[in-house]
């Protein structure tokens, strides 16, 4: 009796198995884990404000600023920013799951968190990062990157000043995103302190740097 008991269980626990592994199959399995399509449209929004086609000229290209090391450390051919929007987001899920989000600054900035898929190894499939979904427009954007803490001047040349010069491109301005404050820079952040009653100093501090996201278009 002992042994049919024990039987029993085991066979149940076999039944059990076999079911949970045909319902993840069903449902996609661990591709759930996955970052959401908004982490997504966050993070190209910080990193080229949403632009598919662009090109810095510091090489960096494409809606994830892919340089081409890394580019190619995923299988990706050609240049970035010449690829499709959805091939873009297949490397960019690849890229995830080898690394997690640490090769994008811009995650930081804008408070991404790491799921069970980052860094699994596991390389997906063009179906698994269709859900991604960028297309080619850029998607709004409501969510401000933290303030790098620092107070730009003419001159000034951050990794994290990019953020704020590609997200002016949303208001008819043409940045390549350099990182560095000069004259072109400069007559944005005047326009934009005019147009939302901060101190016009040129300098872009807080209240500037929030107002790209936040604050009224400025007027040129």
């Amino acid at each position: 009796m002992a042994g049919k008991s024990v039987l029993r269980v085991v066979s149940r626990l076999v039944l059990l198995v076999v079911t949970i592994g045909a319902a993840a199959a069903l449902t996609g399995g661990s591709a759930a884990a996955d970052p959401p399509a908004g982490d997504w449209g966050k993070l190209r929004m910080c990193e080229s404000s949403g632009r598919y086609t662009v090109n810095t000229g510091s090489g960096y290209y494409g809606a994830y600023q892919f340089d081409l090391a890394t580019w190619r450390s995923v299988g990706g051919s050609g240049y970035p920013h010449q690829a499709s929007p959805a091939e873009q987001d297949y490397r960019a899920l690849y890229l995830y799951r080898m690394r997690g989000w640490q090769p994008w600054e811009c995650a930081g900035m804008v408070g991404l968190v790491p799921d069970r898929d980052a860094r699994s190894k596991r390389i997906p499939t063009y179906a698994e990062s269709a859900y991604i979904g960028g297309g080619s427009s850029a998607p709004p954007s409501t969510n401000t990157p933290a303030w790098p803490g620092k107070v730009y001047v003419f001159g000034d040349c951050d990794p994290s000043l990019r953020a704020w010069q590609l997200r002016m491109n949303v208001y008819g301005y043409d940045f390549q995103g350099t990182g560095c404050y000069y004259a072109e820079t400069q007559r944005a952040v005047l326009d934009l302190q005019r147009a939302n009653g901060i101190n016009d100093s040129g300098k872009l501090g807080p209240k500037t740097w929030r107002a790209a996201w936040e604050g009224v278009a400025p007027r040129r």
